[in-house]
């Protein structure tokens, strides 16, 4: 009896997968019909790329974003990506995963190769099985049921149990392989075939063969037959390496089939200067020969041969042989599901292996430098930062002819390929840095009495004294387009607010932006405080940017909506301020004056129709339609060439109307407005609030109660009375500057000027004041008297 019930359990492994792979490779995505050429052309989640392919080899990337260019690609799979927790099975999900992914970049046209662990953890499965079942079923019933369940398993032989699983894990592939179209085929190789030169001839020959006819070869070393590794002088040199795991192995075949980029997945984010888990470890972004020294290795790995050491060493070699490396994590549930498609993508995972040292610091030793000269330039008295910010509004007018000489090449090299609207961006004239240099001269003035600023005094008890005062958020990353005179402006508020800061602007801009930030250095450097300003100028991803969020405190993007977006959805941790849409409202109440309406209308929509703040929506009270005022809007907005859409209601009440709106909620960014009929001003804060973004909303009207009604119901960061949408704007408000405009409701919101840029702290000044004196039965009291705080200078 017992024997059949050991036996119904544990029928064919493989056999019980196959409708599991199918069932979750299907859910993850629509299984792919191949077209008529049998090559598949739709995926799922993941995006199909099309990228030039052909390269010549010879010689590694040097930078991550080349990668997308890599045809030829090994993908080593070491035994804690295959294998269970346990150690004892396959981890299924990651796995299924993993042939998703090469699958999709197999039919990109490129040609993928796999080098697995897993045979001897499957085996390990399966003859655990067999042993079970081995029993006697006398013994196990003489025994009793629970001394079956505490019955002893020996420790099992690595080779049989390699034996054991080679078969499973490769079924388990084709089943997997099979739901994508693909096929694959397996090779099972020793160290002998790599330095016999006959077989190594043959070896060769049929992975080519195997790549030219579309199939992925699957590469594992022969466990069942393989000796112990012994220690030798391999790694000493291009072709000499001994195939002692699937590390070496994978650089092997990495060189041997001269491959453009070798992914090594383990269980750890990539290589790290000390061993993961210890207080000090960073992760490397970017490893270079020679960089050994500075590494301390840790133990190796949970499972398998190889550990970090062995990764490295393995990854150099390949490197020496011109292969491209990336060591990262193929088991992070967060990070694996895309970790191979997004190294592909030249996205920042893991740790790229490169040959070529860039000639600045990376992106992480600025992010440490702008840490640390922002704490050094919060200490300094505010004078001293303002003296910075005057020094800077003066080498803008000084150095004004080598700053439009720079701004020029920008032009040259931006005319026919960007838009006219971010052709004027990106423009600087005397008058432009005239007015930076005022509104860095107000952030001087206003910086006066900002950092350190007591908000909150409070005594808790006699002699135990609580302060609240202002500090900076910390290190600031600016993301902006085309416009270069924002880097002055943000700089100047971060060094009045005391943050570190972190600028990185558009390639359209390169050359205005390196002029202003080496004059921004040097007004820094009048009081050694250089380097809390930086510019990045190396070849980082936005995205990548966004994942560094152990050095960065607060994302500012500056630019289109479609930017900040692409931000807010790239962020990691890292919280966002700004907005992502500027819809903007201007309600023509029926009370409204004629030339007022007119005037306003104009301004908010043409002055200026790419900034956030222009005018996108007008709405029209129903009363007007047909009147002077209505007609002499519109001839205004024919003038200005202006391109008009109508809403709904409007369409309805026009026999031959403009083109009706797709939708309500869109930002034009050009000479494109929606009009829009409405019956109150209710109705018109109801279709705000429907379709708004929340950022500056207007009423003109000369009825002062409907005004202060509008005033008070409109949630917007911004709510004006027959003032243009174009004041929404930090020079204008008379804050200097701004970082942005915001439309969130948590710590600063509309345009973000000085005070938006501090947070606070809480500073306890006491004598021996322990809380068990408060307690019921202590000897102290609380007093929580306000006490008076200093108050600020507004000169």
């Amino acid at each position: 009896m017992l024997s059949q019930i050991c036996r119904s359990g544990c029928q064919s492994f493989t056999q019980r997968l196959l409708p599991w792979v199918q069932s979750t490779t299907l859910s993850r995505s629509h299984r792919v019909q191949p077209s008529a050429t049998g090559h598949v052309r739709s995926w799922s989640n993941i995006p199909f790329i099309t990228v030039p392919l052909s390269r010549t080899h010879g010689k590694s990337f040097a930078h991550r974003s080349e990668l997308k260019h890599a045809k030829r690609i090994v993908v080593k799979l070491g035994s804690a990506v295959v294998t269970r927790g346990d150690e004892c099975g396959l981890a299924l999900g990651r796995l299924a995963s993993i042939v998703e992914q090469v699958s999709v970049l197999q039919n990109q046209g490129r040609e993928m190769m796999l080098v697995t662990s897993g045979a001897v953890a499957f085996g390990k499965q399966r003859l655990r099985h067999e042993i079970l079942l081995s029993q006697s079923v006398r013994q196990a019933l003489h025994s009793g049921q629970n001394q079956l369940k505490e019955m002893a398993i020996p420790v099992l032989e690595a080779r049989a149990c390699a034996a054991a699983g080679q078969s499973g894990l490769m079924a388990l592939y084709e089943a997997m392989f099979t739901q994508y179209s693909i096929c694959a085929a397996q090779i099972l190789v020793t160290n002998l075939d790599f330095h016999d030169e006959q077989k190594r001839r043959n070896l060769n020959g049929t992975l080519h063969e195997l790549l030219r006819m579309n199939i992925v070869p699957i590469v594992n070393t022969n466990d069942a037959v393989v000796p112990p590794a012994e220690p030798n002088s391999d790694l000493q040199g291009v072709n000499v390496i001994s195939v002692k795991d699937n590390d070496s192995l994978a650089a092997r075949l990495a060189v041997e089939m001269k491959t453009d980029l070798l992914i090594v997945l383990s269980d750890v984010e990539g290589l790290f200067d000390s061993p993961p888990g210890s207080d000090d470890a960073k992760l490397i972004d970017i490893f270079y020969p020679g960089d050994q020294q500075s590494v301390t290795f840790g133990t190796k790995s949970r499972v398998g041969m190889g550990g970090m050491e062995a990764k490295v060493k393995a990854a150099l070699w390949a490197l020496q042989g011109g292969t491209s490396v990336v060591i990262a994590n193929g088991t992070h549930p967060k990070v694996s599901g895309h970790v191979i498609t997004d190294i592909v993508e030249g996205k920042k995972v893991g740790t790229f292996f490169s040959e070529v040292k860039p000639a600045g610091p990376t992106v992480e030793q600025q992010g440490e430098m702008a840490r640390s000269g922002g704490r050094m330039l919060a200490t300094l008295e505010p004078e001293q930062r303002a003296e910075i910010i005057h020094h800077l509004a003066d080498l803008l007018t000084d150095q004004r002819d080598e700053i439009l000489l720079a701004n020029k090449k920008d032009l040259e090299e931006a005319e026919g390929r960007l838009a006219a609207p971010l052709l004027k961006r990106l423009s600087l004239s005397t008058s432009k840095l005239n007015s930076l240099a005022i509104g860095l001269r107000q952030i001087a003035a206003s910086s006066q009495d900002s950092v350190g600023r007591v908000l909150r005094r409070t005594r808790i008890a006699k002699n135990l004294e609580l302060e609240q005062v202002t500090v900076p958020i910390g290190v600031l990353l600016v993301i902006f387009e085309s416009r270069p005179d924002c880097l002055p402006q943000v700089a100047a508020l971060a060094i009045a607010s005391g943050n570190g800061l972190l600028l990185k602007g558009g390639k359209e801009a390169s050359h205005s932006n390196r002029i202003l930030h080496l004059l921004t250095q040097e007004a820094l450097s009048i009081h050694g405080v250089k380097e809390a300003v930086q510019l990045v100028n190396t070849r980082e991803e936005v995205e990548d940017l966004c994942r560094l969020d152990k050095m960065i405190d607060l994302i500012i993007p500056r630019g289109s909506s479609q930017l900040v977006r692409d931000i807010q959805k790239a962020a990691k941790g890292i919280p966002v301020m700004g907005h992502s849409e500027g819809i903007c409202h201007m309600y023509v109440d029926s009370e409204a004056s004629v030339d007022k309406a007119t005037r306003l209308v104009r301004d908010s929509k043409c002055e200026y129709p790419a900034a956030c703040n222009a005018l996108e929506t007008l709405l029209i009270h129903r009363d007007l339609l047909r009147t002077p005022l209505f007609d002499q809007i519109i001839d205004m907005l024919r003038v200005e060439q202006v391109k008009i859409h109508a809403g709904p209601k409007f369409a309805s009440y026009l026999t031959f109307s403009p083109s009706e709106v797709k939708s309500l909620r869109t930002e034009y960014g050009d000479l494109e407005l929606c009009i829009e009929v409405v019956d109150s001003v209710q109705e018109a804060i109801d279709h705000i609030h429907k379709y708004g973004s929340s950022h500056t909303d207007v009423i003109v009207t000369e009825n002062e109660k409907t005004a202060e009604f509008f005033l008070q119901h409109v949630d917007s960061a911004c709510v004006f009375w027959n003032a243009s949408t174009r004041f929404s704007d930090g020079y204008r408000f008379g804050l200097g500057a701004e970082v942005g405009i915001s439309t969130s409701r948590i710590h600063a919101r509309g345009p973000v000027g000085l005070e938006g840029l501090l947070t606070t702290k809480w500073l306890l000044r006491g004598q021996d004041h322990v809380v068990s004196d408060f307690s019921e039965h202590g000897s102290l009291k609380y007093l929580h008297e306000n006490l008076p705080v200093p108050q600020r200078n507004t000169n």
